[in-house]
């Protein structure tokens, strides 16, 4: 028989970040969400715990452990906030990750070891006004000059790029062409590492935001940005190939958070029916709101058993390119959904920032766009069945 248990450290993990969500993050959540203000003290406490840390090697001060055990994590954490959750995704999977997979052994000494710790933030440049979902349309070029990458152009929503603690971003920019094997001409593309302090790399105002509101959300402008022609990430050309490796993990770390939002609202909802009463009763008694309930409970089951198939394959070392898109677009459905159900039980309370419903409610609908749209985990998925 298949097991679907969590083995004993998963289990301890999952406790361990639980507690700290409900006792560390859920208290102020509220104060920074209506603040759109950075949560520095909690993510000062998530880097003492490891989490920044959980899926890299020993070598460059990571927890040794595994792109699950981040993605337990984040699901705890989503309960309560999702904006601190989509902060630990973004600074993982995004963040560091690539240079854990693609940097030189410089690279991976230089950076690691403070972005594991969570003393330092990194994000990645990939979205543009004119390139998101296609990213082929990328407009801003890298162009080698003396030894240095000269760098053009301007990046949007880039996650965990204007906080105090932000260090550097990995940018995708064209540093040439190809020719295809029909014939046609198409853009070389690459990723170049671009710290903070580089002249020339400036961050625009953040972005006033419908959810996520106490994460860290800016445009970025390079204006002559000039870095040492070894902070070109992994070889040239290879950029986007390898950010789209990047995303399919990512896929996984988002449809854990989407299935914590979705869970959240459940509970939520669920303790809101127990005690709310109307007409003599607890609205829970009434089987509109029972079915409800029992409709959003089947939606955090769905989507959990579809992340934790997509994190096994990739563990596995099996292709999982498909499973992480239908993860993805489970999860971010289920969360939507059950965030307008949720909000619906509590009626006018739900319409209020001050509750979690309303937060989730607010939140929860970039999990539909970002890293992949919906569409786009329809394509990949229709396109594994040959479409």
């Amino acid at each position: 028989m298949i097991s679907l248990e969590l083995n004993e450290d998963y289990q301890e993990l999952t406790k361990t970040v639980r507690e700290f969500a409900n006792e560390v993050v859920a208290p102020v959540s509220a104060k920074h969400d209506a603040e759109h203000s950075f949560p520095y003290s909690v993510m000062k406490q998530m880097g003492e715990l490891g989490l920044f840390g959980l899926p890299f090697s020993e070598d460059f001060g990571g927890m040794g452990g595994d792109y699950f055990a981040l993605s337990l994590a984040i699901e705890e954490l989503a309960r309560v906030d999702q904006s601190v959750a989509i902060t630990l995704e973004a600074g993982v999977s995004l963040g560091a990750m690539p240079i854990y997979c693609f940097g030189n052994q410089a690279q991976k000494e230089r950076w690691l070891p403070a972005l594991c710790a969570g003393t330092e933030l990194a994000g990645f440049g990939l979205t543009e006004s004119g390139a998101g979902s296609d990213a082929g349309g990328t407009a801003t070029t890298a162009v080698l000059k003396d030894g240095s990458w000269v760098i053009n152009g301007a990046k949007e929503f880039i996650t965990n790029s204007g906080t105090d603690i932000s260090t550097l971003v990995t940018v995708t920019a064209v540093t040439g062409t190809h020719k295809r094997d029909d014939g046609s001409t198409a853009k070389e593309i690459s990723t170049l590492l671009v710290p903070r302090e580089t002249p020339g790399y400036n961050v625009e105002p953040a972005y006033d935001k419908v959810g996520w509101r106490a994460s860290d959300t800016h445009p970025l402008r390079f204006e002559e940005a000039t870095v040492p022609e070894e902070n070109l990430l992994g070889e040239q050309g290879r950029g986007y190939a390898n950010f789209l490796s990047i995303l399919d993990e990512g896929r996984i770390a988002i449809a854990a958070l989407g299935t914590g939002a979705a869970q959240g609202c459940l509970d939520e909802a669920t303790a809101y029916a127990k005690t709310r009463t109307a007409f003599g009763r607890t609205i829970g008694s009434n089987q509109g709101i029972s079915f409800k309930l029992a409709r959003m409970a089947a939606r955090v089951h769905t989507s959990r058993l579809a992340y934790y198939c997509a994190a096994a394959r990739m563990l596995a070392g099996k292709d999982f390119k498909t499973e992480a898109a239908i993860a993805k677009l489970v999860a971010g459905e289920a969360a939507m959904d059950n965030a307008r159900d949720a909000t619906q039980i509590f009626g006018g309370y739900g319409f209020m920032n001050e509750t979690l419903v309303a937060r989730h409610y607010r939140d929860s609908k970039i999990l539909e766009i970002g890293e992949g749209t919906t569409e786009v985990q329809l394509l990949l998925i229709a396109r594994s069945l040959g479409l």
